[in-house]
Parts: structure tokens; sequence; C-alpha cells
């Protein structure tokens, strides 16, 4: 497996993320366990947690993780939440709480150091400085050693960025955007500013909650068991099941019919070796599903392939909104 540099730190990490937010949920403790271990073992040494649904998903990661023996072999990654349903959105990343987030997924995580700990959501009525402040401490006390964001836009990045610089403080390394070819809005400004800057990309979603896996059809009912059957009343169905949609899904299918490879594989490889694309996050919810996502590290992608997925998925654009935040104007909207 070739391994890639997490921005501009020494650290190396394997092409492909192992999302973990699922795990201990929709995946049982023993699937779950086990698809982290096939992961180490297949090459895999970077994992992404959180501590939504109270931890759940960092209890199971630190428990595989002490099982085989292998915290030391692998880049841990989870996430610093501002909305915080217990103690409000407010109080949530007041400096205080900031440290005890993190004592609590050190605990959770049986471990005494996180790789990389992400800002995730910030909200906009509290200072980029007061939390980058906060998330310096924890590096200088050894409990993290690098910082990362999550579905933070190009400005904000860049003035964190600044912000570390004029105050002497531990830098972000990388971000987290949402990025398959059904939104692609990220190439027009965050891969150039994360490329000038030397920031890695970890892009979550890569296979669009599953809708570029081949499971959905024109024209066909809806999966039961299918991760986008819990939104039929979301805002975006619309958008997401429309012409265009169905339209990219069948280009990746009957490419990757040609290469001898699955629809997701093909998706998970694009994404992979796109410009400035360090390791996207798979999530699988069984050991089938991780099989089948870690063969995309055997697909070659084609200038001939590319330019035909371009021609279904322009460059930039926005087929269907899989995230719009609600901090400001940015190029998520």
């Amino acid at each position: 497996m070739e391994y890639r540099a997490l921005g501009r730190t020494g650290v190396k990490v394997s092409p492909l993320c192992l999302g973990c937010g699922r795990l201990g949920g929709e995946a049982g403790d023993r699937e779950s366990i086990e698809i982290i271990e096939r992961a180490i073992a297949a090459g895999v040494n970077f994992l992404d947690t959180h501590s939504h649904r109270e931890g759940v998903s960092e209890e199971i990661v630190g428990k595989a993780l002490k099982l085989g023996g292998h915290r030391s072999r692998v880049v841990l990654a989870t996430k610093l939440h501002f909305r915080l349903s217990r103690c409000g959105p407010k109080a949530a990343i007041r400096r205080p709480h900031i440290k005890a987030q993190c004592e609590a997924s050190l605990s959770r995580l049986q471990t005494d150091w996180i790789d990389l700990y992400q800002i995730h959501e910030p909200t906009s009525d509290i200072p980029i400085d007061e939390t980058l402040r906060a998330t310096d401490d924890l590096v200088r006390e050894g409990k993290v050693r690098y910082l990362g964001s999550s579905t933070l836009a190009a400005w904000q990045l860049v003035d964190s960025l600044w912000t570390c610089k004029e105050q002497g403080l531990n830098r972000i390394v990388s971000d987290q955007p949402p990025y398959h070819l059904l939104d692609r809005r990220i190439e027009r400004e965050l891969i150039p500013m994360a490329l000038t800057y030397g920031l890695a990309v970890l892009p979550w979603s890569p296979l669009a909650d599953g809708f570029l896996t081949g499971k959905y059809r024109r024209g066909r009912p809806m999966p039961a068991d299918a991760r986008l059957a819990t939104a039929a009343n979301d805002e975006r169905i619309d958008a997401i099941f429309s012409d265009a949609s169905y339209t990219v899904a069948e280009t990746l299918e009957r490419l990757a019919e040609e290469k001898g490879c699955t629809a997701s594989q093909l998706a998970l490889a694009w994404c992979m070796q796109q410009p400035g694309i360090t390791s996207p996050i798979i999530g699988p919810r069984t050991t089938d599903q991780l099989d089948d996502n870690l063969g995309a590290l055997r697909v070659a992608v084609s200038d001939r392939d590319r330019d035909t997925l371009d021609k279904a998925a322009p460059p930039g654009g926005k087929i269907a909104p899989y995230y719009e935040s609600d901090f400001g104007p940015h190029h998520f909207r």
C-alpha cells in the first residue's frame, strides 16, 4: 500500500481512512471489532471516529485497538464537537468544556493521546482564536499530536492559519469536507487552498451516502435497508434522486463494468486519485462492505474515465447538496 503524507506533518497515512462513526451501533460490537481488525490487517493505518451517540463509536474503537495491541501502529482521529445536547451549543465550546471533551474521548478510546483532534462545525458567535488557544493547550500537554478540522470553508481555514501564525499556536493540518461525484464544490476554493498551504484533505461520504454504490436504480423502489431510506423527509431528497444524479450513477456503473470492478470501487478510486486528496473516509457497516471498499485500492482511473465522469458530473459543480453550512456565506452555499 502506498502511504501518503498527512499534510505538512511527517505522518504517513493509508490512502483510505476507516470511518468508525457507525461502528458499535449499526454494526454490532463483534462485527465492528472484526471490521477494524480486517482493515488494519489489510494495511489501513488511519482510523477516524467521533463522540456522537454518547461516545459509542470511540468506545468500540478503543476496545478493538486494545484487544489487538494496535494503538501504536495507527493514526487515530476523533472530533471536538460544538453542538452537544447535554450542555447546549454555547457551553460545549468554552475552554473548560473543550478540555473536558478531550479527556472524555481519551478515556473512551483507552489511550493517552489522540493523533488528530478535529474541530467540527464551529459556531459563528465564538472567535476562532478562543478555540485554537484551547486546542493548542491540548497539544502542548501531549494529549493531542495534531489538529484538524471538519466542514470548514476555505476562508475559515485561512483565518485559522493566520490566527495561529499571529499568536504562535499549533496550526490545523487537515480538513474533512464532503466530496464525491454528486458534490464537487470543494474543487473551487478549498482544494486549491489546501494545496497552497499544505493541508491534508480527508473527504467524508465519498460514496454519497451509498448513492454511488449501484443499489439505487432509476424507476425502482428504494431498498428498505438503504442508508438514504431514512431520509425520505429530507429536503435534499429530490435533488439526490434527480435525473442528473441517476445519470452519474449509471455512467459510473457502465465504466465500472468495463473495468471489472464495482461502482463503489470506481467512485472511491476516483476520489482517492483526485488532485489534493489525501485519504477518503470509508464507512463500512459490514465486513463485506469493507472488502468491497478495499478493492478500490487496485482500481486505476484513466484520463478517459475522468473525462467521461466529468461530463456527467461537471468539475466544481453540485448535483445534490450533501452539506449546507449555517456559518455565514461561503463556498458550501
